[in-house]
């Protein structure tokens, strides 16, 4: 009995963690906003040059060599509300090529007092993603955010909450928490550090050894009228990628 009470703690344990790679959108939100009226087009691209050659399940394209580009629509409502549509697409290691899934997503930033350096405010995203790269089909993402921008310094903080809405992976919300924060080189440059985490289910949070980190070393610059995110990162815990290149291009719209 007490072998078998052991494996069903193990087994609990595992459950609890997803396998966690790289995700089609790479991204901490901040309190950039379109204006009302205006329209925003993002293409967000990863690429795994090292991960796990494993797969969850049936179907699933392995995370080694996996790469992923998501076109992103958005729209501004208000100054303070904005919708956004994202259209992710992958291609495995051996070429094929795979639309997997749709997700709107709606997000507030709260309206800043004259001079306050802090931001705060909530993006929710609902959507489909193929059984290609994810164990459970329907999801919904609840991500609030906070931070401070000063002339010289972003920081802002993602406690985010990812939850299942169908069969597959863990049947219950987890806790992702990302981080960035940047320091204003020049007009046309700021340097700093992305961290993404999954931490597991709300319900069974992990130690730090069964826990999921990847780090990046990150810059945000302009070129050709055009603002781009570009990212090294390393996985490390329990990382399914060991090393991930991501990056985000806004292109000039209005």
């Amino acid at each position: 009995m007490k072998k078998l009470h052991a494996s069903l703690i193990a087994l609990s344990a595992l459950a609890s963690v997803n396998a966690w790679a790289a995700s089609d959108e790479i991204q901490v939100y901040t309190d950039e906003m379109n204006d009302p009226g205006q329209y925003g087009v993002e293409l967000h691209l990863n690429y795994v040059p090292k991960g796990s050659k494993e797969v969850s399940h049936d179907g699933e394209i392995a995370s080694n060599h996996r790469f992923q580009a998501t076109p992103e629509f958005s729209y501004g409502i208000t100054k303070s509300l904005e919708a956004g549509l994202y259209v992710p697409t992958a291609i495995s290691s051996d070429g094929n090529f795979y639309a997997t899934g749709l997700r709107p997503r709606l997000k507030y930033i709260h309206p800043q007092a004259e001079g306050s350096i802090f931001f705060w405010g909530l993006n929710t995203e609902f959507g489909y993603s193929s059984l290609k790269v994810t164990d459970t089909m329907w999801g919904m993402e609840i991500r609030p955010i906070v931070g401070v921008r000063t002339d010289q310094w972003l920081v802002s903080f993602n406690p985010i909450l990812d939850i299942p809405l169908s069969k597959g992976g863990m049947h219950a919300a987890a806790f992702e928490p990302s981080l960035k924060v940047m320091r204003k080189i020049n007009d046309e440059l700021e340097l700093g550090i992305e961290h993404y985490a999954g931490l597991g289910a709300m319900s069974n949070l992990q130690g730090w050894k069964n826990q999921e980190h990847t780090t990046y070393l990150a810059a945000d610059f302009k070129i050709k009228g055009m603002e781009v995110n570009f990212g090294v990162g390393h996985g490390y815990q329990k990382a399914e990628d060991d090393w991930v290149i991501k990056s985000i291009v806004a292109f000039p719209f209005n």
